[in-house]
């Protein structure tokens, strides 16, 4: 049965709400209540969309309640969906932010995020950790693995080049043919899928989503233009998940751009794991941050907005534009193969992201050292942080070892950091 829009608005706005965690959990969440509990979603279904969401650039738990408002309600479902679900973490992030930027020097709430930023070397961990386990099965896996970390840690290669290399490797190696099963039921939308609708989706979705961009060069062409471009760059290269392209996003904005400091960044990062909605809202920490900095409280919003637009736009556009013909697209071995091997190439880009994270948080001083082609990362032994280092171990043990819930270590390590700084 089709709900009506104004069920399907409740339902998304509670998706929204109650989306802490993680994709693993908002997966989840998003199953029990629109397979489960509506049904408005074979599990056949849902399990074909998440792989299909899956070989997307985006957040893909965002992109697949998106497929699901499409799947009942057509493209407005889609957009009410995908929106609700974003929306109510970018507020939270968006307040965040404001907080972060008046008073994040203030001594005490300095102390605060440093048992933030503590908490965020153990979720980094976590993450590879669990990553690890599901894309490593095989030794090819974990040969592509250990080449992307050292693409990225000693080569310093860009994150997208190493990206593509892993994907155009798995899908050249796949074998197989297409998956059993027969096609899945089309859309209740009453949408026409003619030839010429693709095109006009992909005119339609891509001046939503770069039309602004090009506002942007003609009348500003300064800050807001560079901010707004390289975040639609980011956008085509989110495989894998946020924390894959974490590693990029500071190494361009923090050694590249200058707009932000690592510390800032693993605030953000820590920020953002407290809101509902996908991680890669900590992209609106990040403009908004480097708005505050370079300008104003209005840059700042301005700027916040122009990451949030540039990050999630081009998501309606994938979803819109490939989902009449999922059944033909997760059914081809070869994307299958390429998403394998990205998967791979993503655990080596998070082991990167962890070392970067915990030399930066732990000593004072970090270095380069380089010979040949080769460029490491060297921190300076007699620079360690005693209160960072034990604030790490503390976070590390209740996440990884007690495996306490994810609020509980950022409250108790950020109130454990106010502690031991004597505030």
């Amino acid at each position: 049965m089709t709900p009506g829009l104004a069920e399907l608005t409740r339902t998304f706005l509670k998706i929204g709400c109650l989306s802490f965690g993680g994709p693993a959990a908002q997966i989840a969440l998003m199953h029990r209540v629109l397979v489960d509990e509506k049904r408005w979603i074979t599990d056949r279904e849902y399990v074909s969309a998440l792989s299909f969401c899956m070989l997307l650039p985006g957040p893909e738990a965002m992109q697949l309640a998106t497929w699901a408002g499409w799947r009942v309600y057509g493209t407005l479902g889609g957009v009410i969906a995908g929106l609700l679900f974003v929306l109510p973490g970018a507020a939270v992030v968006l307040a965040l932010s404001a907080v972060y930027a008046a008073f994040g020097q203030v001594p005490l709430m300095a102390a605060l995020f440093l048992g933030i930023q503590a908490a965020v070397i153990a979720l980094v961990i976590e993450a590879l950790i669990r990553i690890s386990k599901k894309a490593l099965q095989s030794r090819g896996g974990r040969i592509i693995a250990l080449l992307g970390f050292l693409a990225l840690f000693a080569l310093n290669l860009p994150f997208p080049l190493v990206i593509l290399a892993a994907g155009l490797w798995g899908f050249f190696q796949a074998r197989g043919n297409p998956a059993a099963g027969g096609p899945l039921p089309a859309s209740t939308a009453t949408e026409a899928q003619g030839p010429a609708q693709p095109l006009r989706v992909l005119l339609l979705w891509g001046a939503i989503w770069l039309l602004p961009l090009a506002l942007l060069a003609f009348f500003d062409g300064g800050f807001l233009f560079q901010l707004g471009w390289f975040f639609s760059k980011l956008a085509v290269v989110t495989f894998g998940g946020a924390y894959a392209v974490l590693a990029w996003m500071t190494q361009e904005v923090v050694q590249v751009r200058g707009w932000l400091s690592t510390a800032q960044m693993m605030a953000g990062l820590g920020l953002a794991e407290t809101t509902p909605g996908p991680l890669i809202l900590v992209t609106e920490f990040v403009g908004f941050t480097a708005g505050f900095a370079a300008g104003s409280w209005g840059l700042a919003f301005c700027a916040a907005l122009v990451a949030l637009w540039m990050t999630f736009a081009p998501c309606f556009l994938w979803i819109f534009l490939g989902a009449p013909y999922l059944a033909r697209i997760t059914a081809n071995p070869r994307l299958a193969g390429a998403l394998s091997a990205i998967m791979a190439a993503v655990v080596g880009v998070i082991a990167n992201l962890s070392l970067w994270f915990a030399l930066h948080f732990l000593f004072a001083t970090v270095g380069t050292s380089g010979f040949g082609p080769f460029t490491l990362v060297l921190p300076d032994p007699g620079s360690v942080k005693p209160l960072a280092v034990g604030l790490a171990l503390f976070s590390g043990g209740l996440l990884l070892v007690f495996h306490q819930p994810l609020w509980r270590v950022l409250a108790l390590s950020a109130a454990a950091s106010a502690l031991l700084s004597g505030l």
